[in-house]
């Protein structure tokens, strides 16, 4: 990862002239320092200008001694470029971007700051270039960029006056060309930049005015425009983006006419170039990251089968999504096997893990590449090493890179000579794999990585079948049985298989008796196979003591099994005992609570907001009444209370009213219930449901609620009421209505659904007359199965919609995140994530699930919610049912309590033959009319005649 000496001197003077130079400019900081104090203390803007320059300077300490610390803080290295750049300290500027560089492959910009940096210091010494062209070079290794090469290419042009600077410029054109020249949107401009070089190179080689050029000028004139005629010629051969302008300026430009062949070759590319042009528009229009439309672009560019083409577009991609390791395997996967060019192939791998250190595949695939391209075994071995220090998230990782290392190892022996350097070399990589996986990898993961001792037993089969060496293959396959493994049947019979193979009866006999022993997965076919290795291969005491050892091992195991089924009924047992007594309880506090109940007193509750009863009677309670309870509700205000009542089915009967005298009379009502008393603007036949939305969940104690949303739904378009509803006390209910001017502002109100007022998710839905569309639903979800949709459970309650859209985007495009929130708006660590696909909703599945996420385990699968339940309504089958129109439960479903608020006087009737349907009584009722005496089977009721039977007027 590091750069190599060479490059570290790039740019960077001795250490002592550095040091001395940094010196210098903190001395002269602090003398300007010093002198702003005592000439110009009187000046404010120099005095900020200074404090400016100290906080910034302090901020660079910090940054440096964070860096110090710790040396792969990306983020750190970037803000202190910034700042050093900033404040214009160029010796140290130089030093943290190469200290950076040693790290990091650096960006597009960041080069593009260094490079110009460096061109306005140079003092044109042939030296100085010299060192800018290394510095060139290192640049284009880190990312395929255009406008690094164009900038490359065009300073080179300043040293064209050098002994062979022309041809110079000429070559590092070529091989900007070979680069980045099929770049669909960013390759034209290197193709005109060439052109227009090699014509000002032509305009040199024109003979003056009314001079005749020579056999050898117009030698080398015809030789430049030969030049020029096949830059031309070339360019139009590749589709690129304004080729039509291309080939009007060559049509243009020169004198013979445009060729056949050169037109044909036009006509190729640009049909070519329609065929891209949705891909390129794609990705013109998408957003960074553009992940999905690249992989898109890359799947048809290896489908056309072009290798310079496919290449173009993976370095495209990556140089915007360089940490995307899956990406850079998959360039790295098509090299290897398509291309296989060497340099090409290994820069490539060089620069994944650069990029993406933390994934071992891209590790291992550098491995293998290096071995297979014939690399030197200390460049071999020095990448591993680096990939030791990459930091891993998984211990297996560590298992596997090792895998990698000692089969190249072993691939370089040659077993035939006894004791060679590699052999040697080899058996001390396994041991020192052993220590590293036991010491570092389960100090830092509480688990070596390799449960089943993989890597011994490679070892153990390698000196077995290479070596010939079974002594030192039984002892790693004896610490391989003291780690645990012994009780496992697979692990013996392996170590069997060995000796079988390379050993001899006496140790196989010996192995197959120690896993009779140990084994408790499976001893029935441990048993098997040795009596069947005795069959073959023992004699008649062998097979006796065979027989008997197995026996006397299956009856243990029989009896162990025994026992372990009856522990395991017994517990079973007594689960089911407790659960049996834990539901007797339940039920015995159900039958106190039920009989407490039916002896309490037949007294009438008071109202909890009022003090009136079920139907606001005043008569016979008149004594319980709160303040303002015996006002009379004028006859437009009623008519209004009923609209509005209408949302939840329920509206009362009409009430009495008063001579205006005894309103009079009475004491005055707070000032707050003036304002559910006055009369709306707008009266009933003005107001339509369709222009109207409706205001739920909002709190309470909301201060001026008609104010607020007014300014909430300003926006959406004219209001001409908002009215929010109250109590006859005066308190707001939490809900109101907002009519607006016309139905296209209603559809604007309805997005704001969800928005927080005062800290609380606002419901804003239709205005809808429940009691005349009983089955609307404002919302309704999909209950059927959603296979571009995950369900993710187990969600931290901190989670926010922007944490988990950006935890989801990695698997695929997200087209809406829900957090599924109580009616406060706290999540309940449920959400739905939308993706664009099946397949990315698969892919996030198989990522996700049983993941982390800040300490929580998170649970995904595909969305399927299940079947809404179906509301139960009151039939008309129960007494009062016809006189009963409101719910069970309310539109957002079970009340908080249960409270029955039918007097007490009708659960004292027993009469289930009397049956009310549709409002009328079927048969008159024992015991329940009045002094009127009610026709109640020919006669429809009415609210009223109800309220007396209730009363018993």
């Amino acid at each position: 990862m590091a750069a190599t000496g060479n490059e570290g001197e790039t740019l960077l003077p001795d250490i002592e002239e550095e040091e001395e130079a940094e010196e210098m400019e903190r001395e002269m900081e602090s003398e300007d320092e010093e002198g702003m104090g005592v000439e110009n203390s009187d000046d404010d803007d120099e005095g900020d200008t200074s404090e400016d320059e100290r906080e910034n300077e302090a901020e660079i300490q910090r940054l440096e001694e964070q860096l110090s610390i710790n040396a792969f803080d990306y983020n750190c290295h970037v803000d202190l470029i910034k700042l050093l750049r900033q404040e214009g300290k160029l010796h140290r500027l130089r030093k943290a971007r190469q200290k950076m560089s040693e790290l990091f492959p650096l960006t597009e910009e960041i080069w593009l700051d260094w490079l110009k940096d460096e061109i306005g210091l140079i003092e044109g010494e042939e030296a100085e270039r010299e060192k800018l062209y290394e510095l060139f070079e290192k640049a284009v290794k880190d990312y395929i960029c255009p406008d690094i090469w164009l900038e490359y290419a065009q300073y080179s042009i300043g040293g064209m006056g050098a002994p062979g600077g022309i041809d110079r410029v000429r070559s590092i054109f070529e091989r900007a060309l070979t680069a980045v020249g099929l770049h669909m949107t960013k390759g034209a401009a290197l193709w005109e930049a060439y052109r227009e070089f090699e014509i000002a190179i032509l305009s040199t080689l024109q003979p003056p005015p009314g001079s005749v050029a020579s056999p050898e000028q117009q030698e080398q004139l015809n030789a430049q425009l030969e030049r020029i005629h096949t830059l031309f010629r070339r360019q139009l051969a590749i589709p690129l983006m304004d080729m039509e302008g291309t080939f009007a300026e060559y049509s243009d430009w020169t004198d013979e006419g445009v060729s056949e062949a050169v037109t044909q070759h036009y006509k190729r590319s640009l049909q070519q170039l329609e065929k891209r042009r949705l891909h390129e528009e794609a990705l013109l229009m998408a957003e960074p990251p553009k992940l999905a439309e690249y992989q898109g672009y890359i799947d048809y560019e290896m489908k056309e089968g072009d290798p310079a083409r496919v290449q173009i577009i993976f370095e495209r991609a990556l140089a915007e999504n360089c940490l995307v390791p899956d990406l850079w395997a998959k360039y790295t996967t098509y090299l290897d096997r398509q291309l296989k060019i060497k340099e090409l192939v290994l820069s490539c791998h060089e620069r994944a893990v650069r990029n993406c250190p933390w994934t071992m595949g891209l590790w291992k695939s550098y491995v293998l590449a290096l071995e297979r391209h014939g690399a030197e075994h200390h460049i071999v071995s020095d990448v591993f090493e680096k990939a030791l220090n990459a930091g891993f998230i998984q211990a297996t990782d560590y298992v596997e890179i090792w895998q990698s290392y000692l089969d190249y190892l072993r691939r370089r022996v040659d077993f035939s000579k006894e004791g060679s350097r590699e052999l040697e070399e080899l058996r001390a990589a396994f041991t020192r794999c052993l220590d590293y996986l036991k010491q570092d990898v389960e100090e830092r993961f509480s688990e070596s990585g390799d449960l089943s001792c993989t890597i011994m037993q490679i070892w153990a089969r390698i000196e077995a079948l290479h070596c010939k060496n079974m002594q030192k293959a039984r002892e790693l396959w004896d610490n391989i049985m003291t780690k645990g493994n012994a009780k496992y049947a697979n692990m013996w019979l392996e170590y069997y298989n060995l000796e079988r193979s390379y050993g001899d009866a006496v140790h196989c006999r010996k192995a197959l008796h120690r896993a009779v022993q140990c084994t408790s997965d499976y001893p029935e076919h441990v048993c098997e196979v040795l009596l069947t290795f005795e069959r073959v291969e023992g004699s008649l005491e062998d097979w006796d003591a065979a027989v008997q050892k197995t026996e006397s091992r299956l009856n243990r195991v029989n009896e162990q099994r025994v026992k372990a089924a009856e522990k395991e009924a017994q517990l079973a047992r007594h689960e089911e005992e407790r659960a049996e007594q834990r539901r007797k309880t339940k039920a015995e506090k159900k039958a106190q609570k039920k009989s407490q109940k039916t002896n309490r007193t037949g007294d009438k509750r008071k109202a909890e907001d009022d003090g009136e009863d079920e139907w606001g009677e005043e008569t016979e309670l008149t004594h319980k009444r709160h303040r303002g309870e015996g006002d009379v509700i004028p006859a437009a205000l009623e008519e209004q209370m009923e609209t509005e009542s209408g949302l939840f089915g329920r509206r009362a009967p009409p009430r009495k009213t008063e001579p205006l005298a005894a309103r009079r009379n009475q004491q005055a009502v707070p000032e707050t219930s003036s304002m559910f008393r006055k009369t709306s603007d707008t009266t009933p036949d003005q107001r339509r449901d369709s222009n109207t939305v409706f205001i739920s969940n909002l709190a309470f104690n909301l201060e001026d609620p008609e104010g607020k949303l007014k300014a909430v739904f300003g926006t959406c378009g004219n209001i001409m009421e908002v009215r929010p509803v109250f109590t006859t006390k005066g308190t707001f209910r939490g809900y109101c209505y907002v009519q607006f001017e016309d139905e296209l502002a209603t559809q604007e109100a309805l997005k704001l659904d969800r928005q927080e007022v005062d800290g609380r998710p606002m419901f804003v839905s239709p205005c809808v007359d429940k009691s005349k569309n009983p089955d609307f639903k404002v919302f309704k979800y999909n209950t059927s199965m959603e296979k571009h949709k995950i369900f993710i459970s187990g969600l931290p309650f901190t989670c926010t919609t922007e944490k988990l859209e950006e935890l989801c985007k990695e698997h695929g495009t997200v087209k809406a995140v829900r957090l599924v929130t109580n009616r406060s708006g706290r999540s309940k660590g449920l959400a739905y994530v939308e993706f664009e696909n099946e397949e990315q909703a698969s892919q996030a599945v198989l990522k996700m699930d049983k993941t982390k996420m800040e300490n929580y385990t998170l649970s995904v699968a595909i969305s399927n919610p299940p079947a809404r339940k179906t509301e139960v309504r009151p039939t008309a089958s129960r007494l009062l049912g016809a006189m009963m129109p409101r719910q069970l439960q309310g539109t957002r479903g079970k009340g908080r309590t249960q409270v029955s608020l039918l007097p007490r006087s009708l659960h004292r009737q027993n009469a289930p033959e009397a049956k009310a349907e549709n409002g009328t009584a079927t048969k008159q009722q024992h015991g329940m009319t009045d002094g009127q005496g009610l026709d109640t089977g020919t006669k429809s009721l009415s609210n009223e005649d109800f309220a007396r039977m209730l009363l018993k007027k």
